[in-house]
């Protein structure tokens, strides 16, 4: 194996658990240029990544098929011996069709998995996402198991200490606090995490984090919390600096999304909090020590879905209604 592409288009916590095939097919073949196809946007992840020769980028917000024609053209240039894709959609799929690869490994949800080399199973038994990823290469590598990574820059680390930690008192403990999605059902309602916050000891720091996006969400969380400890950074660290954060924080606290596996990813410590999505799914926490947060109400509805929804199909949301225990 020469040349090996991976593709991940979805999600940034889709990447992550797919960054075990990486780590897996570095070990196994070190000489290998193996690069890694992602959404625009989600390439902050992979920065300066030790073992990758490129990372290519799609596009999706803009001019979306044009580029996706454009990608097919590059990839097949590439020549590559081997890709994996461990994305279930058609667009990845059609990329791999027409990709001039010598072997092609999916999962037979694609709807163009016929057209791989090969393609297995991708069945939400209570196997781990990272497990089920990890069996796209088992017949290239072995069947041990392989953490998620992510690897900070010098840059992302030092600007968490000089911004952030210098800027607390020394051996301060803290915490920090994902408290957004994209999907609604499941985001834990802001009232449950001011509930948390107010558990808390006063000297705890909070950092709330997320994109530019989450932030009037999380100052409304910061306001209602009425604590003078609580820190709105969302916007101000990039993927890798709040992976690096995470690493460092006592505590982390998300919803069934990307911070989860961006801990894992950090072996992190981890409070992982499911609404509507249930711990069966697959997408877990990996860290040493993580904690899963759900209702003990029995809710027939519950799951609702795999992803979540925009909004309660029955309009109550009971499924968010959990307790914090600390």
């Amino acid at each position: 194996m020469k040349k090996i592409l991976i593709i991940q288009t979805a999600f940034i916590g889709d990447v992550v658990l797919a960054t075990p095939i990486l780590e897996k097919i570095y070990q196994f073949f070190p000489t290998a240029k193996i690069d890694f196809l992602v959404r625009k946007g989600n390439e902050a992840l992979l920065n300066q990544h030790p073992f990758l020769n490129k990372v290519l980028i799609w596009n999706k917000k803009t001019s979306k098929y044009k580029n996706l024609f454009k990608l097919i053209q590059e990839v097949r240039s590439e020549k590559y011996d081997l890709i994996v894709n461990p994305q279930r959609f058609l667009s990845s799929g059609f990329l791999c069709a027409f990709s001039n690869a010598k072997v092609v490994v999916g999962f037979n949800k694609n709807p163009l998995s016929f057209t791989f080399s090969k393609s297995l199973p991708h069945e939400l038994n209570g196997t781990h996402e990272v497990e089920r990823n990890l069996s796209l290469i088992q017949h290239l590598t072995n069947n041990s198991f392989q953490m998620p990574k992510l690897y900070p820059t010098t840059g992302d680390s030092e600007k968490v200490e000089t911004e952030i930690i210098n800027k607390i008192s020394k051996n301060q403990l803290f915490i920090t606090i994902a408290p957004t999605s994209v999907w609604f059902t499941k985001q834990l309602p802001a009232k449950k995490w001011v509930e948390l916050i107010q558990k808390l000891s006063p000297n705890i720091y909070v950092f709330l984090i997320g994109g530019p996006s989450d932030f009037e969400a999380c100052e409304v969380i910061k306001n209602d919390s009425q604590n003078e400890q609580v820190h709105n950074l969302c916007g101000r660290l990039n993927l890798l600096a709040s992976a690096d954060l995470m690493s460092k924080a006592n505590m982390n606290y998300a919803n069934d999304s990307a911070p989860i596996h961006i801990a894992s990813a950090m072996n992190a410590p981890m409070t992982a909090v499911f609404c509507s999505t249930v711990p069966k799914f697959g997408f877990t926490p990996l860290s040493d020590y993580h904690k899963i947060i759900e209702t003990t109400e029995k809710l027939d509805c519950r799951p609702c879905g795999l992803h979540g929804k925009k909004s309660c199909p029955k309009g109550h949301f009971k499924c968010s209604n959990v307790n914090f225990n600390l």
